[in-house]
């Protein structure tokens, strides 16, 4: 057996291999610190200004603070729109954290409150809205004491959970005052896409209808900010910075709650509307559209049921009367129709027409029919005004023509929208020849003409354009605008472009037309005699009845075959007292089928509370001259 020899260790080359390692594991060493210092130089001295920044975000964070609303007051200071201390449920996303999801957090809320499958979408669809890195949105609103507790309770399944105090916009009046003040409610996407993101960012509430909405920019006021430091998960620790937010204005509204609550009582729930302005000064007095609702509710989110039910009514509580409801005036406009043809010449003081009850265009066998069957026999122009003659306004639209009727007629307001700040108002209509042309690509025809001189076919006004047309009369032609706010944060508002006054050839024209109004109401056979026999003052009215529903040639309206929404609208306009006018009230009743015995004695109510003393004698500041005339004297030549 042999044995094989046994190599020698070389350790000259172990020692080279071992050298060669230790410079290479040098090397990569050396490489790497160098990456590492030039990783750490690019972070620290290059990109400085950028990560610093970062980092202080993530201590440091601005958060806004909503500004208080403006509050709401009538003229004699009682409060109409307040705000309120409410809880609400919030949820900031950046505090959720990234090991939680919030669909879950939003399905254990629901499970928490038993909110239906509405109600738990409704919360997907809030957090879906737009807005700031860390800004708290508003997922439920009014929490109760029960609720909050609840949260208290859950809060450690519940990251990025608050509750929140805030103030939220109150109407202690509810029903009251709900179509002329409005409400407001949460911003939708539309409205964010309109407002300014920067002064609405605190802000969760926006006016929607009424004076919130027109004075919206007034009434909300500048956002404020707060630096604030916060820890890891978010939660404030102190306030580095804090720059207050600017209130909005409280408004003053020319509205008398006193004399509101007389016109509610007076139209007595009635289907309808009442207008009360100062035709001095365009003040609004009272706005009283019926049925009505409490607009609380829409503040923080009516339910679907609840909106539904207001949605659906027959009665249609949220349609605003006042300012949207488009009605034939009927013989309303028959002052305003008697001055225009006056200024323009077609008629004088004296013109006479002969009523055997209907009237006839030339070569045309239709009969456009007078109210009163029997006719007048002949008929001047205030004795036609007192008696609501038809067959004179007949005769004085062909006179006047449709063009010259629409020209005058638009200077009383109608067509166009009259008030200065009342946001849903309609424009109502004043036909035309080129509107018919537009509309419908016909031509006018003369019996359109007819029917238009007595406020029916195409004419359509609002309640709050009758109102202001017989102020024009009061105030012998003097243009104010009707408005609400009386100050805005202790200024009076100011109108921009005021309507031009209307100038007539004569101004004792008015006196004609004021003359037969007065007649409507204290002579004897006028219209409305019943309301002013028992009047403490001279009241000037004019009745109108607007119809619903067409009724053929030959045909008699019988109230008792007609259904009950299909009656005609009852309407009264007046001012008083007649020699110096200090209210214009104007009432529609739906479906109240006569103006002078339904309307007028709710216009008289209204103008009782606001004219009489304790004592049921006119008020010593409205009585007039005892020179001041009834009626006019002598007859007014033609321009």
């Amino acid at each position: 057996m042999s044995h094989r020899p046994i190599p020698l260790k070389d350790y000259q080359s172990s020692s080279r291999l071992v050298r060669w390692r230790i410079a290479i594991g040098a090397l990569v060493i050396v490489l790497l610190s160098a990456l590492l210092i030039a990783r750490q130089y690019h972070l620290q001295v290059i990109q400085y200004d950028y990560h610093s920044t970062l980092a202080e975000n993530n201590r440091i964070h601005v958060q806004p603070i909503a500004p208080s609303r403006g509050l709401i007051y009538d003229r004699n200071g009682l409060l109409l729109a307040e705000n309120r201390p409410s809880f609400s449920l919030t949820l900031t996303r950046e505090r959720v954290g990234a090991s939680q999801q919030v669909p879950p957090i939003l399905d254990s809320i629901a499970e928490l409150f038993a909110l239906s499958a509405e109600e738990r979408e409704q919360l997907d669809k809030r957090l879906a809205r737009g807005r700031r890195p860390f800004e708290a949105v508003p997922i439920l609103y009014n929490l109760s004491e029960e609720q909050i507790a609840l949260i208290a309770v859950n809060q450690f399944r519940l990251p990025g959970v608050e509750v929140s105090a805030e103030l939220v916009r109150y109407y202690p009046q509810k029903e009251h005052f709900a179509h002329s003040i409005g409400y407001v409610g949460r911003i939708n996407e539309q409205e964010l896409k309109t407002i300014d993101p920067t002064n609405y960012s605190g802000t969760h509430h926006i006016g929607k209808t009424g004076i919130e909405r027109f004075y919206e920019d007034e009434l909300h006021g500048q956002v404020g900010y707060e630096e604030v430091e916060t820890n890891a998960r978010g939660r404030v620790m102190r306030v580095l910075k804090r720059t207050p937010p600017v209130p909005g204005k409280n408004l003053v509204l020319t509205l008398d709650s006193a004399l509101q609550q007389a016109a509610e009582q007076a139209l007595g729930g009635r289907r309808g509307a009442v207008v009360a302005l100062d035709p001095n000064s365009g003040e609004l007095l009272a706005m009283v559209s019926q049925p009505a609702f409490d607009p609380n509710p829409f503040v923080s989110g009516i339910s679907f049921a609840a909106y539904a039910k207001l949605r659906d009514s027959d009665d249609h509580p949220l349609f605003n009367r006042i300012l949207r409801g488009r009605y034939p005036p009927g013989s309303t406009i028959k002052p305003m129709m008697a001055v225009s043809a006056l200024d323009a010449g077609v008629i004088t003081a004296q013109s006479r027409v002969f009523d055997p009850g209907f009237f006839q265009l030339p070569g045309v066998s239709h009969q456009y029919r007078n109210w009163n069957r029997s006719g007048d026999g002949w008929v001047s122009l205030e004795r036609a005004i007192m008696r609501s003659n038809d067959t004179y306004f007949y005769d004085l639209a062909n006179k006047l023509g449709i063009d010259r009727m629409h020209r005058y007629m638009s200077q009383f307001g109608f067509g166009q929208k009259v008030a200065l700040d009342l946001f849903e108002e309609s424009t109502g209509l004043m036909p035309s020849r080129e509107w018919k042309r537009a509309r419908y690509n016909q031509p006018w025809y003369p019996g359109e003409t007819l029917i238009a001189g007595i406020g029916q076919g195409y004419v359509q006004a609002t309640p709050l354009q009758l109102a202001q047309a017989t102020a024009l009369i009061a105030a012998k032609g003097k243009w104010i605008r009707p408005h609400l706010a009386k100050s805005i944060g202790g200024q009076p508002p100011q109108d921009s472009n005021p309507p031009a006054d209307i100038k007539l050839h004569n101004p004792a024209f008015w006196d004609l037309a004021r003359s037969g109004m007065v007649q409507v109401v204290h002579a004897p056979g006028g219209t409305a005699q019943r309301v002013g026999a028992t009047a403490a003052y001279r009241i000037a009215g004019k009745s109108g009845t607007a119809q619903v529903v067409g009724i053929r040639q030959g045909e008699r309206y019988q109230s008792s075959k007609v259904a009950e929404r299909h009656r005609d609208h009852a309407l009264f306009v007046a001012f008083a007292p007649a020699e110096n006018p200090q209210l214009v009230v104007a009432v529609m009743v739906e479906n109240g089928e006569s103006g002078s015995r339904v309307a007028a004695p709710v216009v008289k109510e209204v103008l009782d509370a606001w004219l009489l003393g304790d004592d049921g004698q006119l008020k010593a500041a409205y009585r007039s001259p005892p020179s001041a005339p009834l009626a006019l004297q002598k007859p007014v030549a033609a321009p």
